[in-house]
């Protein structure tokens, strides 16, 4: 089957996560990865970017397939059930939400830069080679730090489920796909009435 241009959108995942190591204001670029899902599901009602789009997804493809980096193990029936989507979904966005709250304690002057990035939710990691100021307030950058802690843990945990499991086992609980399903569901129950 021939190779469609989105079927290289693992390489902007990878080059995202390149690029934020060396200099932590490239994490702005991710918000990429949270406004297209959202965007393509309330316009066309659907998981496109999850099937086709998700650079993130196919990476775990590629290193779990190809390179034969996965177990290929089904994953534990509670880590597919919607209970753990959900409450994964939730303490996500919670996490993200005092991420938020965090860069505005230091665009309000109430806090100082952190520069470490926080992996798993709870190791502090020194990141001091990645940001060396600019012309931006320290509030960017505290929203870079905190974006890349993100999406490196979301990264990582997708790695770990990825050898264990089967390749894109994290797109089973990934926080964006089950918001997106949510969604649709919205939607398409919308369109029913």
């Amino acid at each position: 089957m021939k190779k469609k241009w989105y079927d290289y959108l693992w390489i902007f995942s990878l080059t995202y996560l390149i690029l934020s190591f060396f200099n932590i204001l490239f994490a702005w670029l991710g918000l990429i990865c949270f406004a297209l899902p959202l965007i393509i599901s309330i316009i066309h009602g659907s998981k496109g970017y999850c099937n086709k789009y998700c650079g993130r997804g196919q990476l775990f493809s590629l290193v779990g397939g190809r390179f034969g980096l996965s177990r290929k193990h089904d994953m534990p029936k509670w880590m597919k059930s919607k209970a753990f989507r959900y409450c994964f979904l939730v303490f996500f966005f919670a996490m993200f939400f005092l991420m938020l709250w965090n860069t505005y304690l230091v665009f309000a002057g109430d806090r100082t830069l952190n520069y470490t990035v926080k992996l798993l939710w709870t190791f502090k990691v020194p990141w001091h080679w990645a940001y060396h100021g600019t012309l931006f307030s320290d509030g960017v950058a505290q929203f870079a730090f905190g974006f890349y802690s993100v999406m490196l843990t979301s990264t990582i945990l997708g790695f770990l489920t990825m050898i264990l499991f089967k390749p894109r086992s994290w797109c089973v609980y990934c926080p964006m796909g089950t918001m997106t399903q949510l969604i649709c569901k919205v939607k398409h129950k919308e369109e029913k009435t």
